[in-house]
């Protein structure tokens, strides 16, 4: 646990136009707006950590040391829907309630969620998460991209708009390579007029765009501020967030890092 832990985190007072953004590695966040609702999105938290495998040791964080309002899920990947974090979370907050594509859903239902404490939510559509709105675009499209010869995903994956008072906060889930290419994407996000975005990427890994396909994408997409994610966790899908910054040079985007495992006040 860093020094700037969960616990003041938990006990942080938003300001008011801002919101507070944990970040606990890959791409597991936590928004916590001037209100002091508190939105977990695509946590993953699992405690079996083979060293091969993963960067840390142990966990960022027990499930239960975060107050949890709201859990929001971008797609069914164990890295995004956890089922063990999921089921914790559950049982140490039971006023929690679960948001996602319906195999995220059920995913969550299928740990012993109370399906009454379940949302389906599907592109396009808003969910309210309290004093927080999370307007929901794909970040995979359906058919994937047949002129880039990328093949349908094997489940829905979703990204999010969400409000948190003055500040919109684009999450991206997992986008498609081509993303920056294809314009149904780009415009549904730019519509709603994100300020920041949580974004993955890889400089390598073809499955997500490229750093340079990272900054088309935030351009299209309109965001004002850039924050790298989906990176140390694995040992095999780590990159340099520094190497990732220096591509926005000359583009009016600001970047901002977040330190794992822990947080910033958003502007």
């Amino acid at each position: 646990m860093t020094s700037r832990s969960i616990q003041a985190f938990n006990d942080l007072r938003v300001p008011q136009g801002a919101v507070a953004i944990h970040w606990f590695g890959q791409s597991s966040f936590a928004l916590k707006d001037e209100q002091g609702t508190v939105v977990l999105v695509d946590p993953y938290f699992p405690r079996e950590r083979p060293p091969e495998k993963f960067i840390h040791a142990e966990p960022p964080v027990d499930e239960a040391q975060v107050r949890t309002d709201y859990v929001l899920l971008t797609h069914d990947h164990r890295d995004h829907t956890c089922a063990e974090s999921i089921h914790r979370i559950a049982a140490a907050w039971p006023g929690a309630r679960f948001a996602g594509p319906v195999e995220s859903v059920r995913r969550a239902i299928e740990t012993g969620v109370d399906p009454a404490r379940t949302q389906v939510v599907q592109a396009g559509e808003a969910v309210s998460l309290g004093t927080m709105t999370a307007h929901a675009v794909y970040s995979k499209p359906p058919e994937g991209d047949p002129r880039a010869g990328i093949p349908a995903p094997d489940v829905t994956h979703l990204g999010y708009v969400v409000e948190a008072g003055n500040v919109r906060i684009y999450i991206s889930g997992d986008p498609i390579h081509t993303f920056a290419n294809l314009e149904e994407l780009t415009s549904a996000v730019a519509r709603l007029r994100p300020d920041v975005g949580l974004l993955t990427t890889h400089p390598t890994e073809g499955e997500f765009p490229y750093f340079d396909g990272c900054v088309r994408m935030a351009q299209a997409v309109g965001i004002k501020t850039a924050i790298p994610s989906h990176y140390q966790c694995f040992v095999k899908r780590n990159y340099d967030p520094a190497e990732w910054a220096a591509c926005f040079e000359g583009t009016g985007i600001e970047t901002r890092i977040i330190p794992y495992n822990t947080w910033i006040v958003y502007p």
